[in-house]
């Protein structure tokens, strides 16, 4: 037997079930998963960093940068936070605007829950879509998991993240989806993700894994300020990862090591009170001690820092402000916060989120081309592409 709705959601994460929310009665949220947002739950170190004050339009990456403002500035960060307020949930701010949960993320999964069952939206968790077609009035679905057999239903809205995080269950199943009904998808790659680097360059960075230090990491497109890391595969930390989903393969970035330091007047002043200092140590000093060394020796210096006109300084400072690497790569969609890509807006409504040449089918999240920096910023623009669809969606059914 076939059941109607007026409205299916597939993809239970932090936009479908804000869409839901908003989408009115008669709806179903379908996920393959064994609980709703997962990947909200396992967010922010288990604090969920569910939006930034300052989010906005030149916070996202889009094939079509204008694509975001209408859903941003109609359901915003501050409409945001007043549900968490609603809800009674606690939260504070850390760096750059960033809004965390002061005790657990799975409160937010409990205040999306919470408003879907409000909606009167019913939620088919470890379920499949196996097939999907269009029909005269609207989708048939074919299913498969704990909810088998077809469903109908008007509005088909497509929730389903993008790549990043494979073994949280990240398919392309959206892209396929957009592909099936001739909508293009701009190509992915993985973004806010960290950057790998060759082999030679490996067994250097490795004995300073751990090392942490401010850095401002440029690419060919922009640049980024904040925290920097060595890890055991390469270079992580918040300007690494913002830098990342602007970076392309083959590129080199510039690292500028603790950003407003005036490195030649260091060692100018260190020369004078204390020349007969070695200026591979004085660098050590100046600098996190291993990172220290190893530019040090990436310099080629030894010797009293006496013996150091003020070019040569200048050389060592021109070093450490515009050190040049090139990555090999990154570490992919394993770790990938997010996707770079996907759905292009140019085929949807950036009102709705609906798809210009397919009636009633919608495309919000991840999916979408739309990526969010570090920070909340992905969040925001779940519940404000959520939003967007399902007060469409309401909207539709009381005209």
């Amino acid at each position: 037997m076939t059941s109607h709705f007026s409205t299916i959601i597939i993809g239970a994460g932090a936009a479908g079930m804000m869409c839901a929310a908003h989408a009115g009665g008669d709806t179903l949220v379908i996920d393959h998963a064994r609980a709703p947002g997962e990947k909200i739950r396992i967010s922010g170190g288990g604090r969920c960093n569910f939006t930034n004050i300052h989010a906005g339009p030149d916070n996202f990456i889009s094939g079509n940068p204008h694509f975001a403002k209408s859903a941003l500035k109609r359901y915003t960060q501050w409409d945001f936070i007043g549900l968490v307020a609603s809800h009674g949930i606690a939260w504070h701010e850390k760096t750059l605007g960033q809004l965390f949960c002061d005790d657990s993320s799975k409160q937010i999964v409990s205040l999306l829950i919470t408003e879907m069952e409000r909606a009167g939206a019913r939620l088919a968790l470890r379920t499949a879509v196996d097939s999907i077609e269009k029909t005269e009035s609207g989708f048939r679905l074919t299913l498969s998991g704990d909810r088998q057999g077809e469903v109908t239903c008007r509005n088909l809205v497509i929730a389903t993240g993008g790549l990043s995080i494979p073994k949280m269950g990240a398919t392309r199943f959206g892209y396929d989806v957009a592909r099936q009904f001739g909508i293009a998808v701009t190509p992915t790659r993985a973004g806010l993700v960290p950057f790998t680097f060759d082999e030679t360059a490996m067994q250097d960075f490795k004995p300073m894994a751990g090392v942490a230090c401010d850095a401002r990491v440029t690419t060919d497109r922009t640049a980024f300020e904040e925290a920097m890391l060595f890890t055991h595969r390469g270079l992580s930390g918040p300007a690494v990862l913002q830098a990342s989903s602007y970076w392309r393969d083959g590129e080199t970035i510039r690292v500028t090591l603790m950003p407003g330091t005036d490195f030649l007047g260091k060692l100018r002043a260190i020369r004078m009170s204390n020349g007969r200092r070695d200026i591979a140590a004085v660098i050590a000093d100046i600098l996190p001690r291993r990172l220290g060394q190893y530019m040090a020796g990436l310099a080629g210096v030894s010797g009293n820092i006496a013996d150091y006109s003020d070019r040569k300084l200048q050389a060592i400072a021109d070093l450490l402000s515009a050190w040049t690497l090139k990555p090999a790569g990154t570490e992919g969609y394993r770790t990938a916060e997010v996707t770079v890509g996907g759905v292009s807006t140019e085929a949807l409504s950036s009102q709705t989120m609906m798809a210009r040449d397919v009636p009633g089918l919608y495309f919000i999240g991840e999916v979408v081309d739309v990526t969010g920096w570090l920070g909340g910023y992905n969040f925001q623009w779940a519940w404000s592409s959520g939003w967007a669809a399902g007060t469409a969606i309401a909207a539709a059914k009381e005209s």
